[in-house]
């Protein structure tokens, strides 16, 4: 066996990670690129060496659809998003990758992406960075949510939602997402160590979004055995000002806001190891040691010897959901 040959020595290892749980620049471009690369740096001067997302962060998530339904107000602010976009090649999200080499972070980028040079068709989209400030690749969520519908196209980047890293695969999905099935099949699939799961502000008043966050991805740690960073948006007070049309609005959204709802770190047993809930910081920082996916891994490896992906093959012979049921 020639030393080209030899198999990778398994380099399992103690890293930092940041998950982002601060405010959007609400729909200004120049802004949420600057506070993205602030955050890169301030996370680079902290040690970390990854830091997670919100949903597009850049330049902000559509939120108006589940305080205002469709309207045209709504359909205002779907302009606006579109004018404030980021162009993956672009000068804006070059900037960020650039961020990331200077302060030698990885990073898994929310950007709400706007078809090159065009003037229809927009994405919600993660965008992969490793520490040297090369884009890596991209996810763009594979169906859009509720008022996402309105504003975004379905992805057609595939099935992969993973990078490499300096130290292991990172996956990352957006949202709702988080609980698909097949999505988290295919992370399994990359053997990640650590997952960032992208999350708004807010969902309706009706549906509570921060036990949503941490039911999804404490099952989500458990299934896949990793370590998940779940990074959250919080609410700019400009955005109540511009979003609310009622007295009942804009408590809803005073309250939300007054919240201060945090980012996650989930072990890979599901378990919360930090919540930045209540805090002003912008980042949550925290210590974990990669050794600890091993022995869950062992016990159930969905992408592995815990799993018979050859019975389940003929559903897809379905063609989905309008097939006729057998």
């Amino acid at each position: 066996m020639t030393q080209s040959d030899a198999p990778e020595r398994l380099n399992l290892r103690k890293i930092r990670v940041a998950g982002v749980q601060a405010e959007p620049a609400f729909l200004d471009l120049d802004k949420s690129t600057a506070k993205a690369i602030d955050l890169i740096e301030r996370a680079g001067a902290e040690g970390a060496d990854l830091i997670g997302f919100p949903e597009t962060f850049i330049p902000s998530y559509p939120n108006w659809y589940e305080t205002l339904g469709e309207s045209p107000k709504s359909r205002n602010f779907d302009r606006e998003l579109f004018k404030n976009s980021v162009e993956i090649p672009g000068e804006h999200i070059s900037a960020v990758a650039s961020a990331c080499a200077r302060a030698r972070v990885n990073a898994v980028v929310g950007v709400n992406e706007r078809r090159n040079g065009a003037t229809g068709t927009m994405w919600n989209t993660n965008v992969h960075i490793n520490r040297e400030g090369v884009i890596v690749s991209k996810h763009q969520k594979y169906v859009p949510t509720t008022g996402e519908r309105q504003v975004h196209a379905p992805g057609n980047t595939g099935y992969l939602n993973s990078f490499k890293t300096d130290f292991g695969t990172v996956s990352a999905l957006i949202c709702g997402e988080n609980s698909n099935p097949l999505g988290l099949y295919a992370a399994a699939l990359s053997y990640p160590v650590v997952h960032v799961s992208s999350w708004p502000a807010y969902f309706y008043p009706y549906f509570p979004m921060h036990h949503a966050i941490q039911t999804a991805s404490a099952g989500l740690a458990y299934s896949l055995k990793t370590f998940v960073v779940a990074s959250v948006a919080r609410i700019p007070e400009n955005y109540i000002d511009a979003v609310a049309e009622t007295d009942e609005q804009r408590e809803f959204l005073i309250q939300e806001r007054a919240l201060k709802k945090g980012a996650l770190v989930i072990d890979p047993t599901g378990k919360v190891v930090a919540d930045g809930s209540g805090s002003d910081d912008e980042l949550l920082i925290v210590d974990i040691d990669l050794e600890d996916v091993v022995i869950p891994k062992m016990v159930a490896d969905f992408a592995g010897h815990y799993n018979r992906p050859e019975l389940f093959a003929p559903l897809f012979e379905r063609r989905g959901h309008d097939a006729p049921e057998q």
